[in-house]
């Protein structure tokens, strides 16, 4: 038996602290007199750089110190970590020529710089401790829990990295906290009686959209989209490109492979981009070796250079709008969320497809971290009355006979979730069954994501379809899932905590829903096709089962002759594609069968009966 100890002293509760870890800055909040507020550095500023820098001498340097570092140790500094976080090789290797530091690994992420090798979450958990440090030297206490905000669309090994890199860095995680849902909290939308609100985060790696409905102070998350791979950086990579061309060309040699001279021009064409949120035209500046190259850059240029960027956030908004089932004109107001909403092009963007002018009275950076400070308020219990759901964004299921997938909590539903489903053995004698966990929104599993695979062992051998497996999903309150598998007649049980090795590849996760509605009938009529499959071999088993049984020879061989021409009826149709024509042969079957299953059925009574008087 478990059990619980509670202290009912009179000692001060922890503080709990609102954390974003965010891909270019992270920021740390608290709850102050029912008002989050920002927490700032030894530095006074309240956003410490996701930067860390490995030195050749000392401890690592964390935020502004290592971002000054960078161009003088580019390949012993580390940034935009979040992108890495979850994610395998593969998944990268397009961003890699940009990185000054080595990636390798064949399932995890190793990152070498300074002659050490890390995880994500090792480094992640370095900017988690500054972040830590920081709140105890402001609140003069020990900080050992925190709410920690990622994108809606982190998938399950981005949440558990996340959770993973707190717990390194000697934190309790008590809650991962969607980022659009943090803003909301933020702008205290829950003052608000009712409305749908949509969130708008586009931050330095990660896009999030998010369609919210409020109603008295409960927050339920509509709906979800995004791409955990587009961001700011690609904007600042943008300007890297044209600009590492242009001095190419006028200086008759590339600076390529030359990582310090990257580095500074990375730079200089990131403070170009801030300076066109607010003037109509700059110049990016940048001097090495001696040689100096200057570039004016006007907004209208910068604008149509970035228009693909922004455009890739529109799709998803669409999407979203969508399968939240309300209309532009339905949203009563819009929030921005993340450093690049400053950009002007962003917010015209934005105020075009929601036909609203977007909130800007929080600073973009901080507002999820307050967010974030006001979930930890409710998890303390210093805000009260307010419900908060998020949802799932892919949906999750099983794999069934025919290469099929079962769904058990579909896409957009609210979590922390949970659903059971029972199944049953295809084969006789069956003493173990294979469990196949599945993500996505197609029908078939060769056209879904696979999650992961376990066995439920020691099943009683017994006819097909006799035993009775209880399928359970549950879904905490950070988007973890938990699968279990029992088999209810001996009580044999298996579970697992669903960890896959890395994340989704860049676009799947939009690309998996996008195919879901293109290839919707296609999909649905070879579903349709497969399941008459599956009941054409569980009737052609059975037939083939009853040659063994007397009763099959005890049948005139007019009908053991039609049940022949039926079996091989159904057997000329069954690879075909009309489901109907599949359906109608196995009818004919079915039919065909009648007088032997009555013969069966029959001997069967007899054989229980005999020896018994009535």
């Amino acid at each position: 038996m478990q059990t619980f100890q509670i202290d009912f002293s009179d000692s001060k509760p922890k503080r709990i602290v609102g954390i974003d870890l965010g891909t270019t800055n992270s920021l740390v909040a608290y709850l102050s007199g029912g008002k989050p507020e920002v927490i700032p550095g030894p530095d006074g500023d309240p956003l410490v750089p996701s930067f860390v820098c490995f030195p050749p001498e000392g401890e690592p340097l964390v935020g502004n110190t290592a971002r000054r570092a960078l161009p003088l140790h580019p390949l012993a500094t580390v940034f935009s970590v979040k992108r890495l976080m979850g994610k395998g090789v593969g998944d990268i290797e397009a961003e890699l020529p940009l990185l000054p530091y080595r990636v390798t690994g064949t399932g995890v992420v190793q990152i070498h710089a300074g002659g050490q090798v890390r995880t994500p979450p090792e480094i992640s958990a370095l900017i988690l401790r500054q972040l830590k440090m920081n709140a105890e030297a402001a609140l003069n206490e020990e900080v050992t829990q925190a709410v920690i905000t990622v994108p809606a669309y982190f998938n399950d090994a981005q949440r558990q990295a996340t959770k993973d890199a707190g717990r390194i860095a000697g934190l309790e995680v008590l809650r991962l906290v969607n980022e659009p849902t943090a803003a909301a909290l933020a702008y205290g939308l829950d003052k608000r009686k009712q409305g749908v609100v949509a969130v708008y985060d586009l931050g330095g790696g990660t896009f999030d959209i998010s369609i919210l409905r409020l109603h008295d102070g409960l927050f339920e998350v509509l709906a979800t989209g995004g791409d955990t791979h587009l961001g700011g950086d690609d904007i600042d990579n943008l300007l890297l490109k044209v600009a590492m061309e242009d001095i190419a060309s006028e200086w008759r040699a590339g600076i390529e492979g030359n990582q310090e001279a990257i580095q500074l021009l990375r730079r200089a064409v990131i403070e170009a981009k801030h300076a066109l949120s607010f003037v109509p035209v700059t110049h990016i500046r940048f001097e090495y070796g001696g040689r100096r190259y200057e570039r004016e850059l006007p907004r209208d240029v910068f604008n149509r250079l970035i228009t693909p960027v922004v455009d890739r956030t529109l799709q998803p908004c669409r999407q979203c709008l969508a399968d939240a089932g309300v209309t532009p004109e339905q949203i009563d107001e819009v929030v921005l969320v993340g450093g690049s909403t400053r950009i002007p092009l962003v917010r015209d963007a934005v105020a075009r497809l929601f036909r609203a002018r977007p909130h800007t009275e929080l600073d973009p950076d901080q507002v999820v971290a307050l967010g974030a400070a006001v979930q930890a308020g409710v998890l303390s219990g210093e805000v009260e009355d307010q419900l908060l759901l998020d949802v799932t964004p892919l949906s999750l299921g099983i794999e069934t006979m025919g290469g099929l997938v079962s769904k058990l909590i579909h896409r957009n539903s609210a979590i922390p979730a949970s659903a059971t489903e029972n199944f049953t053995t295809g084969v006789d004698g069956q003493t173990n069954v294979l469990i196949h966990v599945i993500q996505g929104e197609r029908e078939l599993v060769r056209d879904c994501r696979s999650l992961a695979r376990f066995d439920l062992k020691g099943i009683d051998p017994a006819p097909a379809g006799f035993a009775r497996i209880e399928v359970k999903f549950l879904i905490d309150a950070n988007g973890i899932l938990n699968v279990s598998a029992k088999e209810l007649r001996t009580g044999k049980e298996q579970s697992m905590d669903v960890k896959p090795s890395y994340g989704l590849n860049d676009g799947q996760v939009e690309s998996m829903i996008l195919e879901s509605i293109e290839k919707a009938e296609e999909d649905f009529q070879e579903r349709q096709v497969r399941e008459a499959r599956v009941e054409a071999d569980t009737m052609l088993a059975a037939v083939e089962k009853a040659k063994n049984n007397d009763a099959y020879w005890d049948l005139s061989d007019e009908d053991r002759a039609g049940i022949s021409r039926g079996v091989n009826e159904l057997l000329l149709v069954y690879h075909g594609s009309d489901h109907h024509l599949i359906q109608a042969k196995i009818g004919e079957l079915n039919q065909s069968t009648m007088a032997l299953a009555e013969s069966m059925m029959n001997a069967a009574v007899s054989n229980a009966l005999k020896g018994t008087k009535i």
